[in-house]
């Protein structure tokens, strides 16, 4: 049974870092690619980065040059590192396949900015 559990948010002052984790089971990790969504109150899901199972990553054009994602296939887990954190970062983040399948959705984890 696939699995994802997130962690590593938290309330964070604008220009802070965070480092978001995503510990999964359930698969064989290396095969798969992976990406951090976020969901923001009142907004739509969004992707904000993802890797493929040969480490290539994209990101967002809002992220893009502030969060980094990775993966580790020895301990199944991926990662976002967030950095020059901005108030219009708060959100529920997830992590899921890419592209998504809607079973695989955690409990995500909350990120909260402030000015």
């Amino acid at each position: 049974q696939v699995q994802f559990v997130e962690s590593g948010g938290g309330l964070v002052q604008a220009g802070g870092s965070l480092r978001l984790s995503c510990a999964a089971s359930g698969m064989t990790f290396s095969m798969y690619d992976f990406g951090w969504y976020r969901q923001a109150p009142g907004k739509q899901r969004e992707l904000v980065a993802r890797i493929d199972s040969g480490g290539f990553t994209n990101y967002a054009d809002s992220v893009r040059g502030r969060f980094t994602i990775s993966r580790d296939n020895a301990k199944k887990a991926v990662y976002l590192q967030m950095n020059s954190l901005e108030p219009e970062d708060t959100a529920v983040y997830d992590c899921n396949l890419y592209p998504y399948f809607n079973d695989y959705w955690g409990q995500g984890t909350q990120v909260t900015v402030s000015s």
